[in-house]
């Protein structure tokens, strides 16, 4: 939680100000005690009428003042609670933004949504309880035993043994319930990436007949989510009850002690009635303490939650570079090999090869056998583990990743557009440009007939595309690359969807960019026949480099994929 506190810096006028008022709020209700005492002392004991309305209205006073105290600390602290937590998740949504796919895998999608939302909403809680009542409480507790001490120190030490008692117990609790609403947040990590997988896979789900099974698996984490909140519940739920037992008891003996003091003359009535009225304060404010308490502990659990992930740090640094270019390569492989960080094996393996300006580079392979690792490896969403990645001669760690990717565009493989219009979508890397570009790009894609059909660049898209046919996609996410007009496009396995008419006119349209590196991931060997280059990948290594006639004659695996897809062309052959 202390690593969070920089987000309270442009609230620390707040931050003073909401204690300060809730501390003149209590020390009002601290004074009423001693009216009722003095009210009923020497008001209704000399049936002194002028005395007694002077008793309420002062009464009336203090707790209207105290209301207007009240209401201005809850203020500040609700500005600088919704500040703090804006402040955080603006931070914490850039620093996800910033870090590589490698850090991305590791913490997963499920997390980092409960961490955006579910625990910067219980540390922001957190926050306005903790600059409400942490000080008001312990003020009002201690300020009531002080009162108390001030009318008489023997019923006064009734106070002291009441709250040394309570601070043990409350202490306990606490340090037990920390670790367990952790694990409630775990598992509620868990029944979020269930949630989301079921979600967004329930076609698959229901043409497969597994809904039961999933229903099943979701009811068995629900279940564990459900007994560890249990758990943590009965815990936290002991401080309420524990806390009333404990002040209940003092109450007991404070009426008792107070009894005797009267009888022998050492104390008045009204002063037992403060007394007693002291012990409320404290049980009232010792109840909200506990609550305050377990919201904490809820609150600490959750920004530690979100700390660990803003510790976390971006493993791809920028290296310093005194490279010249000495050769026309546009991008250049050099014994490169990839490892992923959860694996033992490698994904790439001394990788090497040289792509000069304006060629079309084919990748193909069978599946597993790194076609995505490697065109991965040049915009840097990974980073090689071993050789070096040059683009325009400089290696790629030496780039700032902007600087590299804005030269660079991508294709995934699959095909994500975003709520909104047909414009906004095919602007998105591209920036500001003109209609004209953006019809240009569309029409490079042969994604003209796609934007018509749906009312022109105005029409709209739906959240993930959901009113796009699977090759409407792919044809819009390869215009929105075109209009970037980027130095290097990379194409992974981005046409799976296209017929083959649709797929030649889009090489076709490709192939008459001027000056543009190409690089196209398929398992299609029509799609690259033409291609100045095909890179043959079996298992993480090159097997094979060339033309298509060259490695038909001189790479086994290119010709099993191509005979298998051109029957045809192996009876002739």
């Amino acid at each position: 939680m202390k690593k969070l506190l920089k987000y309270l810096k442009e609230y620390k006028l707040e931050c003073v100000l909401a204690p300060l008022f809730k501390m003149l709020e209590a020390s009002f209700e601290l004074i009423v005690p001693l009216v009722v005492a003095s009210l009923i002392d020497v008001g209704i004991s000399n049936n002194n009428t002028g005395y007694i309305y002077r008793c309420v209205f002062i009464m009336i006073l203090l707790g209207f003042v105290g209301l207007i105290s009240s209401c201005t600390a809850q203020f500040f602290a609700a500005k600088a609670a919704t500040g703090f937590s804006t402040n955080l998740r603006k931070d914490l949504f850039a620093h996800l933004m910033s870090l590589s796919f490698k850090e991305i895998d590791g913490i997963g999608t499920s997390t980092m949504i409960t961490r955006m939302t579910s625990d910067v909403n219980q540390a922001q809680t957190g926050v306005n309880m903790f600059l409400r009542l942490f000080l008001r409480s312990p003020f009002v507790v201690f300020g009531a035993m002080i009162m108390a001490f001030s009318i008489d120190v023997k019923a006064a030490m009734i106070f002291v043994y009441v709250i040394i008692v309570l601070f043990f117990v409350v202490g306990f609790i606490m340090k037990t319930n920390i670790p367990m609403i952790k694990n409630v947040q775990k598992l509620l990590d868990r029944v979020m990436l269930l949630t989301r997988e079921n979600l967004s896979g329930a076609r698959v789900i229901r043409a497969f007949c597994r809904e039961e099974d999933e229903i099943q698996d979701f009811y068995s984490s629900n279940n564990s989510l459900f007994l560890a909140q249990i758990k943590s519940g009965r815990v936290s739920g002991l401080m309420n009850p524990v806390t009333y037992v404990i002040v209940n008891i003092g109450i007991i003996c404070l009426v008792y002690s107070g009894g005797l003091s009267v009888d022998r003359g050492i104390l008045t009535q009204g002063q037992v009635i403060a007394l007693y009225n002291y012990m409320s304060q404290i049980l009232i404010e010792l109840i909200k303490l506990a609550n305050l308490i377990i919201t904490l502990n809820k609150a600490v659990a959750s920004a530690d939650r979100v700390a660990d992930v803003l510790d976390i740090k971006c493993s791809q640094d920028i290296i310093s570079s005194d490279e010249n270019k000495t050769d026309d390569s546009v991008v250049k492989f050099e014994n490169v090999s990839l490892k992923y960080h959860d694996s033992s094996d490698d994904a790439l393996e001394n990788i090497s090869f040289t792509v000069k300006k304006g060629q079309i580079v084919g990748i193909i392979g069978g599946t597993g056998s790194g076609k995505t690792s490697l065109v991965s490896l040049i915009p840097r969403f990974y980073d090689a583990t071993e050789g070096k990645v040059s683009v325009f001669g400089k290696d790629v760690r030496s780039y700032t990743i902007n600087e590299l990717r804005d030269r660079i565009a991508v294709v995934m493989q699959k095909a994500v557009l975003f709520s909104g219009d047909i414009s906004s979508n095919l602007r998105f890397g591209a920036g500001d440009i003109s209609d004209d570009d953006i019809n240009e790009a569309a029409k490079l894609a042969v994604a003209t007939d796609v934007v018509d059909s749906k009312g022109g660049l105005t029409g709209k898209v739906e959240q993930n595309g959901r009113n796009f046919s699977g090759g409407q996609k792919q044809r819009l996410t390869i215009a929105r690359a075109l209009a970037k007009k980027a130095d290097i496009l990379i194409l992974d396995d981005s046409a799976s969807a296209l017929d083959f008419a649709t797929e030649k006119k889009l090489n076709k349209n490709i192939r008459e960019i001027d000056n543009q590196v190409t690089f196209i991931v398929t398992q299609r060997a029509s799609s690259i026949l033409d291609a100045d280059m095909i890179i043959v990948l079996d298992d993480g290594r090159i097997v094979g480099i060339g033309t298509s006639d060259e490695l038909l004659k001189s790479c086994d695996v290119y010709k099993e994929i191509y005979y298998t897809q051109f029957e045809e062309a192996k009876h002739e052959k």
